[in-house]
């Protein structure tokens, strides 16, 4: 019984250890022209525990610059290749269900917003760096580049302010090459936060689409009039 009870308290010690502990995540980001290396540190209990995510190379395809999203969508079956077409008849009834719909995911979002944001004010940013090189051969249009560069990193540390608590002034350069093509950027960030308020945050969404699903008029009505089709 003794024993039992040892156990119990070890087991709550440890428990309290985990959710008051700091996990610090340190990320390093470089690309220079088509090469992209990406390093992210996992350090727990003062680095006696710590975990590294290398990816050396993180190559785009270069027909498409962009980040492409595949959706399938199912359709029934309408003949030989045919097209088939749908009529929607659109009353007041149903405008006042749309809206009605809006305004249900509207709320859902900003409940899930606040639960997101709660534990961004958590995560602290304990140091910050982003350095950028960058040149297109053309003086003026490297200029133009340039300033386009430090404003977005204005606008990128003012979002970081908002949402994330800086412990330090973010330390930003850019330098432009006049003579050659090249863009080289390296950003270097530590944050940290207690694994509880991960914890916590992690249950309350759970909760939250669990018991908080948006009850979306349209979807009843459609499956009422399939159920009458059928």
């Amino acid at each position: 019984m003794v024993w039992l009870y040892i156990a119990l308290i070890a087991i709550i010690l440890l428990f309290l250890l985990i959710i008051f502990s700091k996990l610090t995540i340190h990320l390093n980001f470089f690309h220079h022209n088509d090469n992209d290396e990406l390093s992210v540190v996992f350090k727990l209990w003062f680095g006696l525990i710590k975990y590294t995510i290398n990816v050396p190379l993180i190559k785009i395809d270069d027909n498409s610059p962009s980040i492409v999203l595949k959706g399938n969508t199912s359709m029934a079956d309408s003949g030989e290749g045919e097209s088939s077409s749908k009529v929607q008849q659109v009353d007041k009834d149903y405008i006042v269900t749309k809206l009605s719909d809006a305004k249900e995911i509207l709320q859902h979002v900003v409940k899930m917003q606040v639960i997101v944001s709660k534990f961004m004010k958590r995560i602290v940013i304990k140091h910050f760096e982003w350095h950028s090189l960058v040149g297109v051969g053309d003086a003026a249009h490297t200029g133009i580049i340039t300033g386009a560069l430090w404003t977005l990193k204005g606008s990128v540390v003012g979002m970081l302010s908002n949402f994330l608590r800086l412990k330090e002034m973010p330390v930003l350069s850019v330098t432009p090459h006049f003579q050659m093509a090249i863009i080289q950027t390296r950003i270097t960030c530590i944050i940290h936060f207690r694994i509880g308020y991960a914890i916590l945050a992690g249950l309350k969404l759970i909760k939250f689409w669990k018991g908080g699903r948006p009850n979306l008029k349209m979807n009843t009505a459609y499956s009422k009039e399939k159920t009458k089709t059928v």
